[in-house]
């Protein structure tokens, strides 16, 4: 068989070849010298596009890259074998890898290939062994002292009769020397020209551009076709793509040779810019040392196979360390039996061997290699280097964002202001002229009267308004100027108009919803035609612009612009399709309308995300624009290494973290509705702003350099979007690339703006990740991240900064590692039945740190890395890592020094009380933004620049000299000077002894200074930190209280619905059930009422706008509840945070709390708290959630007196809720005026068919049900959803008189048997002739009725006293009247349905004087009688069981009613002392057993189920009570006494109102409370005055 197939393979190849031959003949054209797949596919239009690439990679994939694909099939062979043989392939892996250069390896590879011949006859000759008809067994097999096992035979490759070799281990070898051969003969051809041509120049030079004057390879960092974009992919993202490769190798295989992995990685996370940037020789060099490193773990792990796979029952007993350490696991099967070898103590790692992670990690660090080598790369380094002198260019453009956002703001505030002191004091003018008017027209009055007169009256009048002012009316003054109001006050509002230009209005693009509400007023058709007319004219215009000026359109305009090109040709599809049948063609054109409709929401959507990124965008395309200048000038010039501190190692998001919002938009309330003039600004950036185009010139130009520079210089200040409103010319380049992003479709449009919204935000995806990995591991070690996070780098002003990534990067990788070291199974606590021991044990101590040993140890913390390192390339790329950069207006580094040490004073004077003689420090002022490019000093250095000690004094120096000179003379001085010597001795030992105390006060002094500037380094920091927080120059003010509260209502939410998770033996019960018990959980109590007061709290702070108590609280609540989560809470719970999802959502929530808590302190309070935060757009969803906020009950008065208490007002407590009721009532009429102009409807048009019937026929069909709820509920309860409760307990009790009861017997469901199909057609044959009987029948089916057999002999002891016995037949003797009672109760089971459990009724019989019963009963007690007593009409066998607690016979059933009811007789049994009744049928064979059983037929009513018991339980007239009469009352006030609310509600314009009422808000912020008083009065006479709220309420182009 096999032969076969060599010979169909050897025909099928003669033939390719013959048909090649034909093909070229045929075409009269001579074959191509390279035999290729695509012959047109050459080296020179590789670059073209994507499909001459691929077509290119098929013809010479093997040319390009042979060389790594014969590597790779040597570490195949070594894989698959693991012997001793393929070392001899991992020795001349090593010794053709260390060579490196391509001309090298070509010199020595004809002797591999010789090898691998040799060696392959060898292995084949072992394979065939000596023939076994020889009968000689093979030395190894001989009985000696050192006898070989079968294991060791097989992995030294030996043949053998038992153990034979695996021959198809052979194939990898062909297939290896296959593609040697094949790459021997790349090695010919790439010297050939021709192949030199076509396939391009196989060279590996470490400088490509050595002795080249510029880059053969086009540019492709601006993507212009899919190509670039997958160069991008491949050339740009492929090295930490590759570094992620190596992270899983290495955390995937718990050994020694992994944590090398693990390191090597983190070197190249860390420095890995630094490595891109560097010279191409360096970066190979540390490059080829990884390969190295995988090229020797892989050899050495198939030298450790000797102990895996012979050795292993050896190394499992004694050394089974050795076994965890290097993961020693034999990956070839059939060398043991791994059943044979499970060992609990020492279990062999299965599942972390293997060479598969390191080949892998092979593969793609050779192709990392070759992108290294690569021409492109050369663009990516200059990209690179271009980024690194962009390191703080986005930070100064969103600094300048930050000013000029604030200034609007200030500006804004300052002229409301303004205005409102100016119309105030126009208003009191005005008041000053009208009262003396009327003062002028008094004196005209009393003309008779003297100037003294008049001046005494005035006085009086003086004396009196005093005298008013007296403690019997102190507030006179505030009451009358809330009174004051009259029309004076708004005679100046014309005046008060602001002199705005008309300018002309753009035409708004129509969004989804408009197009929606256009076709359901008028017709999809007319819908589409008013479009695709819009669209025309709005593409003339755009056409016009362009003729105007050639400038490079905005993408999304253009985009648009396509959009609309497919829009009006599906119209005029839908035009021209109009030949068929009308209700065909309606179908049609509905369907093409909702497909426009889709369209048109996608590009809704697209808009409004590209309006969120919109700053984010602009500072992206200014820093490529400038980032283009640097590169073409790196590219041109000899390549220099940059130096470090130009380098970026970090990232962060611009929009969210610096506090920037545009002076239009508030990037905060993201969920708020985009207005669409906004959204046509986007669309509309570049197109009508000129520009020429630049072709950059190939030299490098000097003065285009300084020129740039002396534009960045004139334009520091400016904005991202200024500049590209003014940026003077454009770059064909750019401008191409962005035509191609806007040529996309809609799909990929979509996923560019997600993206955007993606980097614009990344510093809350890592966040996001870090909190998701402390919430999944819960462990010590995983807890200070968070605590950083929400106490650093959410704090931090304007943004984290690079020492905070930095640290994050670096404190994950070493957590990575301690992990990682401690996943070793050889620890004491990492076994197995320590493991188990601890399984649920919260506080056990490797889980509570971290160092537990799991299966996804670090699955998040890889995903958090990631995350960290996308974030930190994004910051390099867009120059957000350094945050030095001028401002508008820098200060000199003179004053800062001057300001920083003035600063260092005064935290010196708060903390230190130095001595007098201490001198001041010197010491350089440090940027304060950016921490981690200080230099740390060391402690010495700091010591002597902090503390300078005292300069020796001269007479230090003339001592010395002194003593100098004194040892000189002593030598010649005689004896006799011995007095004089020793007073000189005496003054030298004294100033000795001064010079030591000196010396020692000195070091007294040090010591002192070095203390002190410990601390101070150590507290300086947190306190320039803070005081950066509550002092920041720059900061956007923004109000997030909303969401705030919004995630504290959900955290309450969830305390209310998971209480239990927060207690001990709680269990996973519905808090409505604990409380009707009357019953408070104390963790509930305690976690609501923590939940409560912190709301409160922070409403008081954020009313009384305390930043410093808001930064104590928020520093409080993250401490406090970090502590309570990790450490208390599983303490009481006594279970794992991990395991504990409700206090994981809880704690979740809680997180992003504190973000928009951290968010709020960075940025500040609003100088303005005008209003609910709902208020703040009018659309229809805030309208709904407003009026949802009011009906909640006691939060909007909750919320109206807190803002009264912790507002600085004049109003009491009455007119503060008059003013917010107006409030609210002008919102919502101004959300219903804005939806009219929004949503017009045509004049004169009468409303459509589908809306009267489907609104007005909707309310109808809810009036209906609500009038026939009860009725239709109850018949459907009886009917459909009813369910059937059998009852589960009957008991019978009969009664004479009041004495002890005759007979009491109860029967269970054993002796209650539901009806039969035979026995409920029986029931109707019986009562067929019946009417009234058969539709009570008819009501029930067979499930419904049940059959109770009660015995006749009664359950329990007849126990009567003899005096009562004595007394009965006294009684039953004589002339008074006795009652015999038939008692029935039946009992249900709640929880099947239903609300009343018992339901039960009772039969009497009067037994007067004279009836025979009397007398046989006293017999039968006396014992003269022993026959029974028949009792006629007594026990009733039909019994209906209702919903409610009365079960009455079915008279229906019975003719002549009680008469109908069966007889029984009554008899008296007795057993010695004991005695029972028995009651049986009368009329019955007592020999049969149905005598003795009392048959009791049951008709159950079907029930309400239990979601439905609540509304069951109250019936027909109570649902009609309790439901429907307050649903109407409701429903009344709806349609009545609207015309008594016409004058307030039906307002034309309410903007003057509104105004008015933001004013009031304004003023009361700003401390004018003088003007609140005045304004409110005027509130108050526009509310008393109908005729002025008419003029008021006019349109403004109207008056």
């Amino acid at each position: 068989m096999n032969h076969l197939l060599v010979l169909l393979l050897l025909v099928f190849e003669a033939t390719v070849y013959r048909h090649q031959v034909h093909h070229y003949k045929q075409l009269q054209r001579s074959p191509p010298t390279i035999p290729a797949i695509f012959p047109q596919a050459t080296r020179d239009k590789l670059d073209q596009g994507l499909l001459p690439c691929i077509k290119y990679l098929l013809n010479y994939s093997f040319y390009k890259f042979g060389l790594e694909i014969c590597f790779l099939m040597t570490v195949n062979v070594i894989g698959q074998r693991m012997n001793f043989l393929v070392i001899m392939h991992g020795c001349w892996l090593v010794a053709i890898m260390v060579r490196r250069r391509r001309a090298a390896i070509a010199t020595i590879w004809s002797k591999y290939c010789l090898f691998l011949v040799i060696f392959m006859i060898y292995q084949y000759i072992l394979c065939v062994g000596i023939p076994p008809v020889l009968c000689i067994d093979y030395p190894w097999r001989w009985k000696t002292s050192l006898t070989i096992n079968s294991a060791l035979i097989k992995w030294i490759y030996l043949p053998d009769f038992y153990t034979i070799p695996n021959s198809k281990n052979l194939i990898a070898d062909f297939l290896l020397l296959m593609c040697a051969s094949q790459q021997w003969k790349v090695f010919e051809n790439e010297k050939k020209e021709e192949w030199m041509v076509m396939g391009g120049e196989n060279s590996d030079n470490p400088d490509p551009m050595e002795g080249i004057p510029f880059n053969p390879a086009p540019n492709f960092i601006n993507c212009r076709s899919y190509l670039d974009m997958a160069k991008v992919l491949v050339f740009r993202y492929m090295f930490w793509f590759v570094l992620a490769v190596v992270f899983v190798t290495g955390s995937t295989r718990i050994s020694v040779f992994g944590l090398g992995y693990l390191l090597a990685c983190f070197f190249f996370l860390l420095f890995g810019t630094q490595l891109l940037i560097k010279r191409s020789r360096t970066r190979l060099l540390m490059w080829d040392c990884l390969i190295i490193y995988n090229v020797a773990v892989i050899i050495s792990k198939n030298i450790l196979s000797i102990l895996a796979c012979v050795f292993v029952a050896e190394m499992q007993s004694r050394f089974c360390w050795v076994i965890q350490l290097f993961s020693l696991v034999c990956t070839v099967k059939g060398y043991y039996d791994p059943e044979s070898l499970s060992d609990k103590d020492c279990s062999l790692p299965v599942e972390e061997a293997g060479i598969i992670w390191d080949s892998i990690c092979f593969f793609f660090l050779l192709l990392q290699r070759r992108v290294f080598l690569s021409f492109y790369f050369l663009h990516v380094t200059a990209d690179l280097q271009a980024s690194a002198r962009q390191a703080s260019r986005g930070f100064e453009l969103f600094r300048a964002s930050i000013i000029k956002n604030m200034r609007f703001h200030q500006q804004t505030e300052k002229k409301s202001i303004q205005q409102l002191k100016s119309s105030m004091q126009r208003i009191r003018d005005k008041q000053e002229k009208y009262k003396e008017g009327r003062k002028a027209s008094e004196t005209e009055e009393h003309p008779s009267e003297s100037q003294e007169e008049r001046t005494e009256r005035k006085e009086k009048k003086e004396g009196k308004s005093s005298s008013q002012k007296e403690w019997y009316r102190p507030w006179i003054d505030h009451a009358t100027v809330l009174h004051s109001g009259d029309y004076y006050l708004f005679e100046s509002d014309s005046e008060e108009e602001e002199d705005v230009s008309v300018e002309e209005q753009k035409q708004r693009r129509q969004t989804a919803f408009q197009l929606a509400y256009q076709a359901w007023v008028r017709s999809a058709k007319q819908a589409l035609r008013e479009r695709q007319q819009r669209q025309r004219e709005q593409r003339l215009e755009r056409e016009r612009q362009q003729a105007s000026s050639r400038a490079s359109g905005d993408g999304e305009e253009a985009g648009a612009g396509a959009s609309q090109v497919e829009e009006q040709e599906l119209g005029e599809e839908a035009e021209e399709s109009g030949t068929g049948s009308d209700t065909v063609q309606r179908i049609l054109d509905i369907l093409k309308f909702l497909w426009v409709l889709c369209l048109a929401m996608v590009d809704g959507f697209t808009l409004w995300l590209n309006m969120l990124t919109k700053q984010y965008v602009d500072t992206s395309t200014v820093l490529c624009d400038e980032r283009y200048m640097f590169t073409h000038n790196i590219s041109q010039m000899p390549s220099r290494e940059p130096m470090d501190d130009q380098l970026s190692q970090g990232s962060e998001s611009p929009t969210l973290e610096t506090c920037l919002d545009e002076t239009d938009t508030d990037v905060v309330n993201v969920s708020g509705a985009v207005s669409a003039a906004g959204l046509e600004e986007i669309s509309e950036l570049d197109g009508a702003q000129g520009c020429s185009s630049t072709t950059l010139s190939s030299q490098p130009t000097l003065q285009l350099e300084a020129e740039s520079r002396a534009y960045r210089r004139q334009r520091r200040s400016r904005t991202a979007s200024e500049l590209l409103s003014d940026r003077p010319y454009c770059i064909e380049e750019l401008v191409q690339s962005r035509e191609f992003y806007s040529t996309q479709n809609r799909l990929l449009k979509l996923l560019f703006a997600l993206y955007n919204v993606l980097a614009a935000h990344s510093e809350l995806v890592c966040y996001f990740i870090i909190v998701l990995n402390n919430v999944v591991t819960a462990s010590v070690i995983s807890l200070v991240l968070p605590i950083l996070t929400f106490l650093w780098a959410m704090l931090a002003v304007p943004r984290p900064s690079k020492s905070f990534w930095m640290t994050a990067i670096v404190y994950t990788e070493v957590m990575v590692v301690v992990k990682y070291l401690f996943q070793f199974g050889f620890y004491p606590w990492n076994s197995v039945r320590v493991t188990n021991m601890n399984k649920n044990d919260p506080f056990f101590i490797p889980r509570i740190l971290g160092l537990e040993k799991t299966d996804n140890y670090i699955r998040y913390d890889l995903l958090q890395l990631l995350a960290l390192f996308f974030h930190r390339s994004l910051l390099q790329r867009y120059g957000l890592w350094d945050q030095e950069g001028p401002l508008e207006e820098k200060a000199s580094p003179s004053s800062e020094q001057e300001k920083a040490k003035k600063d260092g004073e005064e935290m010196d004077a708060g903390v230190f009380e130095l001595d007098d003689k201490t001198p001041e420090p010197d010491q350089e002022a440090q940027t304060q933004t950016d921490i981690q490019t200080e230099t740390q000093t060391d402690p010495e250095r700091s010591q002597s620049a902090e503390i300078t000690p005292e300069p020796p004094s001269p007479h230090k120096e003339q001592g010395k000299r002194k003593g100098l000179l004194r040892f000189r003379k002593r030598k010649p001085s005689n004896k006799d000077t011995t007095a004089k010597e020793t007073k000189k001795k005496k003054k030298a030992k004294a100033k000795r002894r001064e010079e030591a105390s000196k010396k020692l006060k000195a070091f007294g002094e040090k010591l002192k200074g070095f203390f002190v500037s410990v601390v101070r380094n150590v507290y300086r920091p947190p306190y320039r930190f803070f005081q950066n927080i509550l002092h920041a120059e720059y900061r956007a003010a923004t109000d997030v209280y909303a969401l705030m509260f919004l995630t504290d209502v959900v955290d309450f939410i969830i305390i209310v619905f998971g209480f239990w998770a927060f207690g001990k033996h709680s269990a996973a019960t519905d808090i409505a059930s604990t409380l009707s018990e009357d019953q408070v959980p104390e963790a509930f109590l305690v976690m609501l009422l923590i939940q409560f007061s912190t709301m409160v709290i922070d409403r008081a702070l954020y009313l009384r706008k305390a930043m410093l108590g808001k930064l104590i609280f928020q520093v409080i609540l993250v401490f406090g509840i970090h502590l309570w989560m990790f450490f208390i809470l599983p303490a009481v719970t006594e279970r794992m945070f991990s395991q504990n999802f409700v206090a994981q959502l809880w704690y979740f929530v809680k997180c992003i709390y504190f973000t928009l808590s951290a968010y709020q302190i960075r940025c500040g309070y609003p100088t303005r708290i005008l209003g609910n935060f709902l208020t703040k757009k009018y659309n229809h969803l805030n309208l709904f959630l407003f009026q949802g906020f009011r009906l909640v009950p006691f939060l909007v008065e909750l919320r109206a007196v807190m803002d009264w208490v912790w507002t600085d007002t004049t109003l009491s407590l009455s007119n503060w809720m008059c003013v917010e009721d107006i409030y609210a009532n002008i919102f919502i009429i101004k959300c219903s005026r804005e939806t009219e102009k929004k949503y017009p409807q045509p004049k004169g048009q009468k409303k459509k068919k589908i809306v009267k019937y489907g609104m007005g026929g909707l309310i109808v069909f809810f009036l209906i049900c609500i009038i026939w709820f009860p009725l239709l509920f109850i018949s459907l309860v009886r009917s459909v959803v009813g369910v059937v409760n059998h009852p589960v307990d009957v008991t019978v009790t009969v009664k004479l008189g009041g004495y002890e009861p005759l007979f009491t017997m109860s029967v269970q469901q054993q002796s209650i048997q539901p009806y039969t199909q035979e026995q409920y057609v029986s029931l109707t044959k019986w009562f067929g002739d019946n009417a009234v009987a058969m539709q009570f029948i008819t009501l029930y089916s067979y499930e419904d009725i049940v059959t109770a057999n009660i015995e006749g002999s009664s359950g329990s002891v007849w126990r009567i006293s003899p005096p009562s016995r004595q007394e009965l037949i006294k009684e039953l003797l004589g002339s008074a009247d006795m009652t015999l009672r038939l008692a029935w109760n039946f009992q249900r089971d709640l929880s099947k349905g239903g609300t009343v459990e018992n339901t039960f009724d009772k039969h009497s019989i009067n037994l007067e004087r004279g009836n025979p019963v009397r007398a046989d009963l006293a017999l039968l007690l006396e014992g003269n009688r022993t026959e029974p007593v028949l009792v006629p009409h007594m026990f009733p066998n039909f019994i209906r069981a209702p919903n409610g607690a009365e079960a009455k016979p079915v008279s229906q059933l019975y003719e002549g009613n009680e008469e109908g009811y069966q007889n029984v007789t009554l008899s008296l049994k007795r057993d010695g002392s004991l005695e029972w009744w028995d009651i049986s049928i009368a009329g019955c064979n007592t020999s049969s057993v149905a005598c003795k059983v009392l048959r009791m037929d049951i008709f159950n009513d079907k029930v309400s189920p239990p979601s439905l018991g609540f509304l069951a339980g109250y019936g027909i007239m109570g649902l009609y009570v309790s439901v429907v009469l307050v649903i109407g009352k409701f429903v009344r006030g709806f349609f009545s006494e609207i015309s008594h609310s016409i004058m307030f509600e039906e307002l034309p314009c309410v903007d003057r109102i509104l105004k008015l009422c933001t004013d009031i808000f304004l003023v009361r912020e700003t401390g004018e409370l003088e003007l609140e008083e005045e304004l409110y009065s005027k509130l108050i006479f526009l509310y008393r005055s109908p005729e002025t709220m008419i003029k008021w309420t006019r349109e403004k182009n109207k008056d």
